[in-house]
């Protein structure tokens, strides 16, 4: 059984569907990050869970019952914002206990919840600051420790880590996973940021549209991608047209090459992907491809290099230099070919 199930849901502003019929089960305890451009529909469907916009059309379903005729301060469901909405005038306490004091829960019950929650969020002894007077991960924290200490079944988060700085951002990511596996609550969480949803997530649902392009482990999505959209948006790829001549064997600008892939059509038109760091620079004995080099990028592990073999325009991570206008020789395994059905990109 699932613990929250939509099926069909749909939402429609001003004559724009902005989530297009899409289909959900989410687990109990599991990590589920809505991943996508702005504009996707993931907060929009992060909000009809919660309870903040009703659908259009489909249904949500909390343990089998419709969740759509229950308000939203009566669901099992608590939101933690991009914007902390942290009330100023009470101190880190009081904003972490407001919702038990709504539930009329006795004080000492109110007092020990509050203090398990601040050594959740590691800022035991916080308790009278004024919320002016934390930094934006500390707010940050507040803000979940305030949704977390109702017990909610589900916490829903839209795009929490958005202000704060790359590192502390980093950092969080690794708290919000221990967290969530710790308490064992189902998380949603929203963000456009690949990383962040390839560091927490048990399951990835990438959207665009309105519509579902891919749902999987972020291992499947960034190796196994379904189409065109998914292997751009997830990680950097190389995204070229050619032909699956037969089984095993692609053809790409009139050169075949050896790949892993079955159960195409023969001459079938297909998408090919290859991720940068999968090229490796070799001797031209062994070169796969070889191209005049483009530009030379230093990332600080490696090198982003992009050469052109006359038809594509090629990028390579390496942790070896090269000189622009030279000659770059690559070579390329046959199981770092993958192959997709060719389909219009998003």
């Amino acid at each position: 059984m699932y613990l929250i199930e939509l099926n069909q849901l749909s939402k429609i502003y001003n004559d724009e569907t902005v989530v297009d019929s899409i289909n959900l089960k989410i687990k109990e305890n599991e990590f589920v990050t809505l991943l996508g451009p702005s504009g996707c529909g993931k907060t929009t469907t992060l909000r009809m869970i919660g309870g903040f916009v009703s659908p259009d059309g489909g249904e949500i379903l909390f343990n089998e019952e419709d969740l759509t005729v229950i308000a939203p301060y009566k669901r099992q469901i608590n939101t933690v914002f991009q914007k902390y909405a942290l009330f100023p005038h009470l101190n880190v306490y009081d904003n972490i206990a407001f919702g038990l004091r709504i539930k009329k829960i006795k004080s000492q019950e109110i007092d020990s919840k509050v203090k398990r929650m601040l050594k959740l969020v590691n800022l035991e002894g916080y308790e009278k600051r004024r919320i002016d007077a934390l930094s934006g991960g500390q707010q940050q924290r507040i803000a979940i420790a305030r949704a977390l200490v109702n017990e909610p079944k589900v916490l829903l988060l839209d795009e929490p880590l958005g202000a704060l700085d790359l590192k502390l951002r980093k950092g969080m990511q690794h708290e919000l996973k221990a967290m969530q596996q710790e308490l064992g609550i189902t998380f949603i969480y929203v963000t456009h940021d690949q990383e962040e949803a390839l560091t927490m997530s048990d399951t990835i649902v990438v959207m665009n549209k309105g519509i579902i392009q891919q749902i999987g482990s972020p291992t499947d999505i960034y190796n196994e991608p379904e189409n065109a959209f998914v292997a751009d948006f997830i990680g950097e790829s190389n995204i070229v047209s050619g032909t699956m001549i037969q089984d095993a064997i692609v053809d790409i600008n009139g050169i075949q090459y050896t790949c892993v892939d079955v159960g195409f059509n023969k001459n079938e038109p297909i998408d090919v992907v290859i991720r940068p760091e999968d090229m490796n620079m070799c001797v031209k004995e062994q070169a796969t491809f070889s191209g005049i080099v483009e530009n030379v990028v230093f990332k600080g592990v490696h090198y982003e290099i992009l050469f052109r073999d006359g038809h594509n325009t090629w990028m390579i991570h390496s942790t070896k230099s090269a000189e622009v206008e030279s000659t770059v020789y690559v070579h390329v395994e046959p199981f770092d070919f993958h192959i997709m059905k060719k389909v219009t990109r998003c």
